[in-house]
């Protein structure tokens, strides 16, 4: 029987899912967090939680096809992703996010985009994630500076707490955003400086870009490297050939 998994840690993920269920096709579908999971459709199988390359391996021993759809910031998931693959012999397919024009300001990596916050004591509204936590801990005056947006996942305030964060400078909130509600998370926050991922249309990049001309604000996007994979619909035509019956 063809087996299908599918690493679902985007909207697109989630997107592939619901159209496999909808098909009937035998799909396993990991997702790293319960809030993820809780987003996945009837009739697939779910598997919750992190797993290292030898635990990925293992769950791949019978499946014949994997789709990489998890964040495109997720660089050490998609390395894992890769290797099991390599290891069993399961055929790997990148889905790719549609991106969009970087506006503003853009910085490569964590240590770019901490020199450009330490080169001014302006008030920041990061909407980066809980990943980025530790790292924007290190900013100048980080604590009395940065506000957070951040999903209301258990735990989520207390370990910006632990961090030193001030939880009067949280947001917890559940995406999509329009332009509208980030323009009322900047004003809260009267942050100067926007600081987002370049997260495609898809995860609200343009809306992002709006408020913050809107609010005549500065926005440093945080890039990600290039990548080679397939677009979604692509991927949809791959499962097919691959007699999934989509």
């Amino acid at each position: 029987m063809f087996k299908l998994a599918i690493f679902a840690g985007t909207t697109e993920g989630r997107r592939l899912a619901e159209e496999c269920a909808k098909c009937g096709t035998n799909v396993l579908v990991f997702t790293a967090t319960e809030y993820g999971g809780e987003l996945l459709p009837d009739g697939v199988t779910v598997h919750t939680g992190r797993l290292d390359t030898a635990q990925m391996a293992a769950a791949l021993s019978d499946v014949r096809l994997a789709v990489d759809a998890t964040h495109p910031y997720a660089s050490e998931a998609t390395r894992n992703i890769r290797t099991a693959c390599r290891q069993t012999g399961t055929e790997y397919v990148r889905l790719l996010r549609e991106t969009c024009e970087v506006i503003g300001e853009s910085v490569p990596d964590m240590d770019g985009l901490i020199a450009k916050l330490n080169a001014c004591g302006d008030t920041v509204l990061s909407v980066l994630g809980s990943k980025s936590l530790e790292r924007l801990s290190a900013v100048n005056g980080a604590f009395d500076r940065i506000w957070l947006r951040l999903l209301p996942v258990d735990g989520i305030a207390d370990k910006c707490a632990a961090l030193g964060f001030d939880r009067n400078k949280l947001i917890l909130e559940k995406p999509p955003f329009s332009a509208e509600q980030n323009i009322a998370h900047i004003r809260q926050s009267n942050a100067k400086i926007l600081v987002t991922k370049e997260s495609g249309k898809v995860g609200g990049y343009p809306e992002k870009v709006s408020a913050a001309k809107e609010c005549n604000i500065r926005m440093i996007t945080l890039t990600h490297p290039v990548e080679e994979g397939l677009g979604y619909e692509q991927v949809m035509r791959l499962i097919s050939e691959r007699g999934a019956n989509i």
